[in-house]
């Protein structure tokens, strides 16, 4: 793609790295296909090669963003199935995350999506707020009809209706005795949503890798890896949160050494192994947050390197959902399957699996209407493959699919765990 770009706006490093992405595209036209908003609603404006124009043109012209470009920006699921799908190498997630950032610095919300937003960014990376906000949901849940009758107030009704009908208690931390040999040190990502939505993944993680003989560090100050706020345009907020972490995990790696940070939320993953471009420019944390980055993995990933033995058939059929920031943000599509098959289950991919199911961190509140329709179309192909259960490596996954089906949802590491001498999900009763 031809650019215009002057020496003086070149010369900002976030413009100049748009262009280069700009640059690649070459107009084909393939990512419609796979892009859940284009397949869902047929608008070109609501395809990546729409939208790359739109950016384009913002960019290019030095303008603030308009509601058309915010409308259609707001839509984009960030779930890249299209740089999947795109033989030019664009890399689209840089390129929206750059405009989402550009949008939230030159564009003034209407006023009750400000609040929305505000009350987002400020409830749900913080574990403590997370959990009484769902409690007092349990106080509003009978007014979410009333609320998604008026357009403005839907996200409120969309909130109500995800929020569960019980909050489980807040985890205690799990102790193993390490098994011998010991095979490695790491560090695991507690996070923000999912240990109060479900402690039990990050618990099954422990005691799967104690019995395995891995050691967990149990690094101070780590929080909220930043994914939610980043993807609404927050970016400073998005690059405390990266330093806080980097600082927490460094102090590790610089002490006893870690082989790996492991997360067990996989749309945390792809943040995290991003931190290394997203603090690029800041040089008391560019070469730190890189060393953090390459050490990042997503927990199968580094559970496939440990070459886990061969169990029984467990007489179980998983249909395994790769979520969107697995499978196209970390390109991590064989090890889950792989372990599950090795661990004895039956596994079987839904149809239309590069579709994302409308969660897409805070995309299933803000835009429920299509998030509504991703969700239909992905239970109705999960379905079809008639699972006992149905196993991913998302919290946002879990909670999407699961609001759509009485099939129970289970993260991957807790089937692999309950494989391997752990706990049965309590979730499969």
């Amino acid at each position: 793609m031809q650019t215009n770009f002057s020496p003086d706006q070149l010369a900002d490093p976030h413009v100049a790295f748009s262009e280069s992405i700009l640059r690649r595209c070459v107009h084909c036209g393939f990512c419609t296909a796979t892009c859940p908003t284009y397949v869902t609603l047929g608008n070109e404006l609501d395809s990546p090669r729409g939208r790359i124009y739109l950016i384009k043109d913002m960019l290019e012209n030095g303008r603030p963003a308009d509601a058309e470009v915010v409308k259609h920006i707001d839509r984009c699921l960030s779930c890249l199935a299209c740089t999947t799908t795109c033989p030019s190498g664009v890399d689209y997630m840089h390129l929206v995350d750059h405009a989402r950032a550009h949008i939230e610095e030159t564009y003034r919300r209407p006023l009750i999506d400000r609040m929305i937003r505000a009350l987002l960014v400020a409830v749900l990376p913080y574990p403590a707020r997370f959990r009484a906000a769902l409690t007092l949901a349990r106080l509003g849940r009978p007014f979410a009809p009333l609320l998604k009758k008026v357009e403005a107030l839907r996200p409120l009704g969309a909130m109500l209706d995800l929020a569960p009908k019980s909050v489980p208690p807040a985890s205690k931390p799990v102790s193993v005795p390490l098994a011998a040999p010991r095979r490695g040190r790491v560090a695991i990502l507690t996070g923000c949503a999912q240990p109060v939505l479900d402690p039990g993944i990050n618990a099954a993680t422990v005691r799967l890798l104690g019995r395995l003989g891995v050691e967990i560090a149990t690094p101070k100050g780590e929080g909220c890896c930043g994914a939610l706020v980043h993807h609404m345009g927050r970016e400073e907020k998005a690059l405390n949160f990266a330093r806080q972490n980097v600082d927490a995990w460094m102090r590790e790696i610089e002490g006893e050494g870690l082989d790996a940070i492991l997360i067990t939320a996989s749309g945390c993953g792809t943040t995290i192994k991003d931190y290394g471009h997203m603090l690029r420019l800041d040089p008391a944390y560019a070469e730190k947050a890189a060393r953090v980055s390459a050490l990042a993995k997503d927990v199968t990933e580094y559970l496939a390197t440990l070459d886990l033995p061969q169990q029984p058939s467990q007489g179980l059929t998983v249909a395994y959902h790769s979520a969107c920031s697995m499978q196209h943000g970390q390109k991590i599509t064989l090890q889950p399957k792989l372990l599950l098959k090795a661990a004895g289950f039956l596994v079987k991919d839904p149809a239309e699996g590069h579709l994302c199911c409308g969660s897409a961190g805070t995309y299933n509140i803000l835009q429920p209407e299509i998030s509504a329709k991703l969700k239909a179309r992905k239970v109705k192909n999960i379905e079809a493959t008639k699972p006992d259960l149905i196993a991913t490596g998302n919290i946002g996954c879990m909670t999407q699919i699961g609001s759509g089906t009485d099939i129970p949802v289970v993260h991957t590491v807790e089937l692999l765990d309950w494989a391997y001498g752990g706990e049965k999900p309590a979730k499969l009763g």
